[in-house]
């Protein structure tokens, strides 16, 4: 933690590189330097220096005549090695402009990249990195994306979770040369079938500039997620399909005016926690040689890095100088780039203050509350840390939605059947409102699957995770997987097996686009993807974490069962309410009560829920009237949804009097001509087959 405080910058405006008066005018916040030297960079690595003034805020500066866009450049930082101290400045590393708008080059990890030598972590090594590591890009100011013609509420939105690489290197209808790069996610083909599918979000995995883990490069693997960022404004290089000078941002901005174009917004995994340096004993490219006090959250002896991201460092926003930085990169994606919300990753730890505490009124959340800019745009939690009470899920209050784990992880066992009755299953279908009772449905970013972990398909496929390529013998990811092979490990030919996973991964879909709040899908999850069950692929940039489009035929009943939801979903408000329902009743056209409600439960015998069927630890079967009460909205449109988890038929009684006249299935997760497609009567019976939803529109 800073002892004393450090000087805030008064203009950040100042700060990167900006083309101007003929030159280009570069700013940099290291307040406890005691010299910067701004390296501009040729080609062929030569360097010229020149000297930057020091201004009272804390900041550098300097203008060079003649530089403009594409000019490469870093700085060496000049001060005190002491290490007791939080100060390892040490001028032989050339670091990275952390407001540089784009990047280039990489990391060559069997160079000088560390600060200290290899035999003591405290002390200098003088050998120069400058051959060794990235270089920050001076970017000209270009016009900002166009915008989507109409922003999509919160309450409306279907976010679909992709990789960029990843989404598209094996897509065979994208060129070769476009394929795993900003311009192949706006490819038309791809384009598509996002707006087949129903997709009004991509949530994309990290984009800011990252490198990999020196342990991962020794393994003969890389960072394929992202989630070890260098460059808060910069958009990944190696994602960039033409060159890496400044025509990643351009890229950038021509693949986020096509999605608007579409109807698409985009959102951004965003890792501001902790940076690509590690921990101290990790390689210094950036942040840790501008002022290790001042950027990362220090033990209390300042030597070590006080981690609670288990990332090796973690980011110090209690320090306003550093504030001031995550702000400005967010407000330069929104205005600049174009994008339209955030996923915070692990963002518990940006609400701890300088003795590491969680505040859920820290300065970084009043900031996003009150900037005209960042409180008009998507915020979304990952509500949780690696530190002491960091798992925050239902703490973050209005203007935030937050990925509910508890939603994931009910869901599962609900349909390998470990859950004692349904109690939690409505509270799940109908937004958490144990969770999220004082806000709203919206607030619930519901999901099965995500990046992290088995893919939907994985799931029905794997009750272990087989993570040996990550060339940790099996250890690493979790073992809580909360799978169900159905009968086999792995990949078989046994139709029987084969069927029935057909028939879950459509009910894990199924509950999770028919349940309120806001729905993510995990990229490829609709088609079949697979990761041979390694739940932790965070490091396989290979066929292993790519998209494999040709499993869409195979997975074809899955892929019309998602879309044909999420139609029913954006076409009928009644399934994706605003806010909570209670069971009120409804009114007729005269004003008397009709005797049906916005909200009720059934269970199968004639009659609404008693206590005792909810208290039932037997109970596999759960049906939900949902109806329109929106009084601006005909109050007719009805749906009767029923979840049937176990494993033999069950005869349920369709809801009669004033509930209905007539019941139509309209959707189920059954195989074909399995459900009638006759209108059902009042009070008649219905067979559910054995796990199976089924969809009713009520007449």
């Amino acid at each position: 933690m800073t002892l004393t405080a450090l000087p805030v910058p008064a203009d950040t405006s100042l700060l990167g590189a900006h083309v101007r008066a003929g030159g280009t005018t570069f700013g940099l916040w290291a307040p406890r330097a005691t010299r910067v030297e701004l390296a501009l960079v040729d080609e062929d690595r030569h360097q010229t220096n020149y000297d930057l003034l020091l201004g009272p805020d804390g900041v550098w500066t300097t203008h060079v005549p003649g530089v403009g866009a594409e000019q490469r450049y870093g700085y060496r930082v000049h001060g005190e090695w002491n290490p007791t101290a939080g100060a390892r400045f040490n001028p032989a590393k050339l670091l990275l402009d952390p407001y540089a708008r784009a990047v280039t080059g990489g990391v060559d990890y069997s160079g000088p990249i560390l600060d200290h030598t290899p035999e003591s972590n405290y002390v200098p090594d003088t050998l120069d990195s400058f051959a060794a590591v990235p270089l920050s890009v001076v970017v000209a100011d270009t016009p900002p994306p166009r915008p989507i013609a109409t922003p999509v509420p919160l309450a409306d939105s279907v976010i679909y979770e992709l990789h960029v690489k990843g989404y598209t290197r094996l897509h065979p209808a994208v060129p070769e040369h476009l394929r795993g790069s900003y311009a192949g996610l706006a490819y038309p083909a791809v384009v598509q079938h996002l707006v087949d599918l129903g997709v009004t979000a991509v949530e994309l995995l990290p984009v800011h500039q990252f490198v990999s883990e020196p342990f991962l490069i020794g393994r003969g693997l890389s960072n394929f997620w992202g989630y070890n960022t260098l460059g808060y404004f910069a958009p990944h290089s190696a994602f960039g399909s033409v060159g890496t000078l400044g025509q990643q941002v351009r890229e950038f901005k021509e693949m986020v005016s096509t999605l608007h174009d579409a109807g698409i917004e985009v959102i951004l995994d965003v890792v501001y926690n902790h940076t690509g340096e590690g921990g101290h004993e990790g390689p210094t490219l950036a942040f840790r040689g501008l002022d290790h006090l001042g950027y990362y959250r220090l033990t209390a002896d300042q030597r070590n890095d006080y981690d609670v991201t288990g990332c090796g460092n973690s980011v110090d926003t209690s320090e306003p100088g550093v504030l001031r930085l995550v702000l400005d990169s967010l407000r330069y994606w929104v205005t600049e780039m174009g994008v339209d919300g955030f996923r915070f990753d692990l963002v518990t730890t940006l609400l701890r203050d300088e003795r590491h505490h969680v505040d859920q009124e820290h300065p970084f959340k009043v900031a996003l509350r009150e900037d005209p800019v960042l409180s008009g745009v998507k915020m979304i939690a990952e509500p949780w840390d690696m530190g002491p009470y960091g798992y925050q899920v239902g703490a973050f209050g209005d203007g935030w939605s937050e990925w509910n784990d508890r939603f994931r992880n009910y869901v599962r066992d609900f349909w390998r059947g470990h859950t004692h009755g349904v109690a939690e299953l409505g509270q799940r279908l109908v937004g958490s409102p144990d969770i999220f009772g004082s806000r709203a449905p919206q607030a619930s970013v519901n999901f099965v699957t995500a990046h992290d972990g088995f893919t939907l398909r994985d799931l029905v496929t794997y009750d272990g995770k087989h993570n040996d390529a990550n060339g940790e013998g099996n250890r690493d990811g979790t073992d809580d997987n909360r799978s169900w092979n159905c009968g086999v490990e792995g990949e078989t030919s046994d139709a029987h097996v084969l069927a029935l996973r057909h028939r879950q991964t459509q009910n894990l879909m199924a509950t999770l686009l028919l349940s309120a709040g806001v729905p993510m899908l995990t990229a490829g999850d609709e088609i079949g993807r697979t990761q041979g069950g390694n739940n932790n692929a965070y490091c396989q940039d290979s066929p292993v974490s790519w998209v494999h489009w040709d499993t869409a035929s195979e997975w074809a009943d899955l892929t019309e069962l998602s879309r044909r939801l999420l139609q029913l979903r954006a076409e009928h408000p009644v399934l994706r309410r605003t806010e909570y329902r209670h069971g009120a009743q409804l009114l007729d056209a005269t004003g008397a009560p009709s005797g049906r409600k916005n909200l009720a439960w059934f269970g199968g015998h004639d009659g609404e829920m008693t206590s005792d069927d909810w208290t039932d630890g037997t109970r596999r079967t759960l049906g939900v009237y949902l109806a329109d009460d929106d009084p601006d909205r005909t109050q007719d449109e009805a749906y009767l949804i029923w979840f049937h988890g176990g494993s033999d038929p069950v005869q349920v009684d369709l809801p009669a009097g004033s509930w209905a006249h007539t019941y139509t299935v309209v959707a189920h997760t059954g195989h074909d001509g399995e459900m009638t497609t006759d209108k059902l009567s009042a009070g008649s019976h219905l067979e559910l087959p054995g796990r199976t939803v089924v969809v009713l529109q009520v007449d």
